[in-house]
């Protein structure tokens, strides 16, 4: 397995979409490191020689992955709660926060059903 930005990508995998394995780099993102690094897109992570994961991990490296992205979006969510927005009320009582419904549905974000005892009547 190549290790690229603390991150074990998969051998066996098309690397445009191994490189998807990487916090912060999708597929487009993907798409435009391999055509900066002159490296076909159907081309196997085990079939890479080194020169060639080397220049993807200096292309790499130029972009915020992994921690430092984490991070930074930590520390978004957490300002957003301690100005006391509607969004930051919305993450800190665990309810969806991009506008959906949570009168049914959000059981994701909610979590499971607590039940209320003598509701029937």
């Amino acid at each position: 397995m190549a290790r690229i930005s603390g991150v074990e990508i998969p051998n066996d995998k098309r690397v445009v979409i191994a490189l998807t394995y990487i916090y912060g780099i999708g597929l487009s993102t993907s798409q435009k490191i391999l055509a900066d690094s002159n490296i076909d897109e159907n081309v196997r992570v085990k079939d890479l020689n080194n020169d060639q994961i080397k220049t993807i991990t200096q292309r790499i490296s130029k972009e915020k992955t992994e921690g430092d992205l984490r991070r930074e979006v930590a520390l978004n969510i957490k300002r957003l709660m301690e100005i006391g927005s509607y969004r930051g009320m919305r993450h800190r009582k665990g309810l969806p926060v991009r506008g959906q419904s949570s009168k049914q549905n959000a059981r994701t974000r909610k979590g499971p059903r607590k039940t209320v005892a003598n509701k029937k009547k």
